[in-house]
């Protein structure tokens, strides 16, 4: 009351509101019937709210929020702690209708009874604490019906001689939670069980009941309630439990239940039943969508945004069903550097847009790689007629005589170096990617059949009788000759990619204390590391641009104690250092520049170049020469995935050009939508807890986007038992509606957890009846 006239709802909250701002924390409230007092109300800086409430309207403490504490004296309508959500609410009387309904967090305490429908819908969310609803006496009927989770106890205090003390048809529909009972319980829903209780329970209420009857004030009747063989347990039943009620066939309801008192049923007087059946929902053609099973029809995230195109969420399956050997060599069917790329050197941008990093992080696919490493497969026979010929015995080249090996094709490989394995050899520090690592994979490669001819220069000679010799050649010869633009004083520069395989050949180049590096990319922090392993005290990177390395790498050598400068142009590099266009002066020992490599092509014919000195490639990467394609930098630079992809592409329109095939662009499977994907089925966990799992148990953090898991979900959701399973020739499981039974519904896509299940509009067969 304000002046002698009642508040509204509205103005008394207002009110609070502004007390709130000013401070307060603890409110003694006599109210007038107002709506919605003390919910949802919370300090911003956590302090604990307080209410002391008299005489209240409904909602008392709805949606009552943690550190929020309600103290009601004497009884209250309806709603108290509806859908509480963490407060602490004591009802020190009675309780009207629906009290606590909807409570997902929090705790109710009622020293009286509650009316109908009271616990109804109450949930439990594993992120925050189980509600708790605790009533002195007895509840009204339809109690607990939909409940789903939390705890209820019910003491039966002065109900003695009730029939049921939860009142009429209570827990229906009830899956979850559970409820305390003392004194008689009748008519409860076939959806749960009425058990004893063990010493689980037992402790439970013990520690539960005197915190309870302190805070109602009726701590008097703790030893009595403390009897606690008086005391039951409703539990609901399982999934499995109920499904084992089937549905009473319609014949046997009509002449069992509907005719039971008179043939025809309660409208057998007015009406004579033809005994026919008619359906109300459309099947068939008449439906006005269908359900389609689409398994692995569009790519996951992390297959779509590889280059390689690696379906990780099929080698996570098949460690699911402990399917181990095929699951690790499942990678070796994309890639031969598993470990060296995927493991180590990838910027995982799979990693990136995996579906998973919406519930907690994203899957660890670079644990995944490191799995493959010491997989022992090989030698593989050469079962084809045809031998093809591969220039370059980099990342490109190699992948794609990889490919071509397994499938059963000679290959040889050239390369001026000494060693195969290409740049991940010689220029990419050994912090980055362990010698054991590389070795590994290497030795793979070796093993695996393919012919090497090593320290061997190509020359126009040689190529031209390579091209005459085999059946196709592809030339993944990298990009080996630095990019160097002419400004003043370049004749200073250290070209970055020289450095490098200096440094990785073992020499330990002469760099001084000051380093500059023009250049910030994902190899210039390569230079900036070894500048660093040379002796360098201080590195300084600068490029026109924002860097274009990745965060991993900057945040590498920012941990150094590099600087990245941005945007800078280079006027001209003296002996003091590097002079910028706005007059600033880099002092440097030595300036390195790390702005890109172009490929040397002075052994193909030079009308297969353009005025650039590149390749001209057509669509299918072939030169003017229809049987030598190209891969890899010799193409463009780009990421060490990028050149495995360009050797698997060429490596595999090699086999559909001996093989008298069509040639393939290689266009990418659409990718799923994120919505179809339904992430509300897991719980999330902490990263610190993410990264104590072991790479072997990501299996239960995949959420195998687009890959049927075989969870039968659809199979046990299905109202009309439409769906069924069967296991075809190829030893896969397979899905499949029966259109006779399916109604539409769209249930199975609603439930299935992977997006495999979608619906399609069923428009054309609609039409096509509508015109007969």
């Amino acid at each position: 009351m304000e002046n002698n006239k009642r508040l509204s709802s509205q103005e008394l909250l207002q009110l609070i509101y502004a007390k709130m701002k000013e401070g307060y924390t603890s409110f003694e409230i006599t109210a007038s019937g107002q709506h919605n007092i003390g919910g949802p109300l919370w300090s911003e800086d956590g302090t604990p709210l307080c209410f002391e409430l008299k005489n209240p309207g409904q909602r008392a403490g709805s949606m009552g929020m943690p550190n929020t504490k309600i103290v009601i004296e004497g009884s209250a309508p309806a709603d108290v702690g509806w859908l509480n959500s963490g407060a602490e609410i004591i009802l020190k009387g009675d309780g009207g209708d629906t009290t606590a309904h909807c409570a997902a967090s929090g705790k109710v305490y009622v020293g009286g009874r509650v009316g109908t429908r009271s616990g109804a819908l109450m949930k439990h969310d594993p992120k925050y604490p189980a509600p708790e609803f605790w009533v002195l006496k007895n509840t009204g009927s339809f109690s607990f019906e939909f409940m789903g989770g939390g705890t209820a106890v019910v003491c039966g205090v002065d109900c003695e001689g009730m029939e049921s003390i939860l009142g009429s048809r209570s827990c229906v529909g009830m899956v979850g939670g559970t409820i305390y009972v003392r004194g008689a319980v009748s008519g409860l829903s076939e959806d749960v069980y009425l058990v004893e209780l063990d010493d689980s329970d037992a402790a439970f209420l013990k520690n539960g009941l005197q915190d309870f009857l302190a805070k109602i004030e009726r701590l008097e009747l703790l030893d009595m309630l403390s009897d606690f063989s008086q005391w039951k347990k409703i539990v609901a039943k399982t999934f499995e439990e109920r499904k084992s009620n089937h549905l009473i066939p319609m014949k046997d309801f009509r002449l069992n239940n509907w005719e039971k008192e008179n043939k025809g049923g309660i409208f057998s007087d007015v009406y004579e039943d033809d005994f026919k059946v008619y359906s109300i929902v459309n099947k068939g053609d008449h439906r006005l969508r269908y359900p389609s099973w689409e398994n692995y029809t569009q790519s996951a995230p992390c297959e779509s945004h590889c280059p390689i195109g690696i379906p990780t969420q099929k080698r996570i399956n098949l460690i699911k069903n402990d399917k181990i050997k095929e699951a690790l060599e499942l990678m070796l069917d994309y890639t031969p550097f598993p470990a060296c790329v995927c493991g180590n050197l990838c910027p995982n941008l799979c990693m990136e847009e995996c579906n998973r990093g919406y519930v907690d992080e994203p899957i660890k696919f670079d644990a995944l790689g490191m799995m493959s490493r010491d997989v022992k497969i090989g030698p593989f026979s050469s079962t084809k007629n045809s031998s093809v010929a591969v220039i370059g015995g980099g990342v490109a080249g190699l992948s794609a005589a990889w490919r071509l090996k397994k499938d059963g094709y000679s290959v040889t490989v050239f390369d001026d170096d000494k060693e195969i394995g290409g740049k991940l050899r010689q220029v990419i520090p050994s912090e980055r990617l362990s010698k054991e690592c590389l070795d590994a994979e290497i030795e793979r490669v070796k093993n695996s059949g393919i012919d090497f001819v090593l320290n061997t220069k190509l020359t126009d000679t040689l190529f031209d009788e390579i091209t005459s010799k085999y059946d196709a050649v592809i030339i993944a010869c990298g990009a080996h000759n630095p990019v160097v633009i002419p400004f003043e004083g370049h004749e200073k520069l250290v070209k970055g990619l020289e450095f490098l395989k200096a440094v990785k050949n073992n020499q330990k180049p002469e760099i001084g204390k000051k380093v500059v590096v023009i250049g910030a990319g994902n190899a210039a922090m390569d230079v900036i590391i070894e500048a660093y392993n040379c002796g360098a005290q201080k590195v300084t990177a600068i490029d026109i641009q924002k860097p274009a390395a990745f965060d991993k790498e900057i945040n590498h050598v920012k941990a150094k104690g590099a600087e990245i400068l941005y945007p800078c142009f280079t006027e001209k590099v003296t002996e003091q250092g590097v002079v910028l266009k706005d007059g600033t002066v880099l002092e440097a020992d030595t300036v390195i520049i790390s702005i890109g490599d172009r490929p040397k092509l002075d052994f193909v014919p030079s009308s297969w170049l353009d005025e650039r000195g590149m390749l001209k490639l057509n669509k299918f990467k072939q030169t003017e020469n229809k049987k030598v394609f190209a891969a890899g930098d010799v193409i463009k630079q780009g990421l060490f995935t990028n050149a495995i992809a360009d050797g698997n592409k060429a490596a595999k329109n090699v086999e559909n050009l001996l093989e008298g095939k069509e040639l393939d662009t290689f266009d990418t499977a659409p990718q799923l939508p994120r919505d179809r994907v339904k992430t509300e089925y897991y719980q999330g966990l902490s990263a610190m807890k993410v990264q104590e799992i072991d790479a072997w148990d990501e299996k239960e953090r995949c959420l195998s986007c687009g890959l049927c898991r075989d969870c039968e979900f659809c199979l046990q959701a299905c109202p009309e038992q439409a769906i069924s399973k069967f296991v075809d020739i190829n030893g896969n499981t397979v899905y499949t509606s029966n259109e006779e039974r399916c109604i539409g519904c769209g249930i199975c896509a609603g439930v299935c957890p992977c997006g495999i299940w979608t619906m399609k509009d069923n428009f054309e067969n609609i039409d096509d009846l509508a015109s007969i």
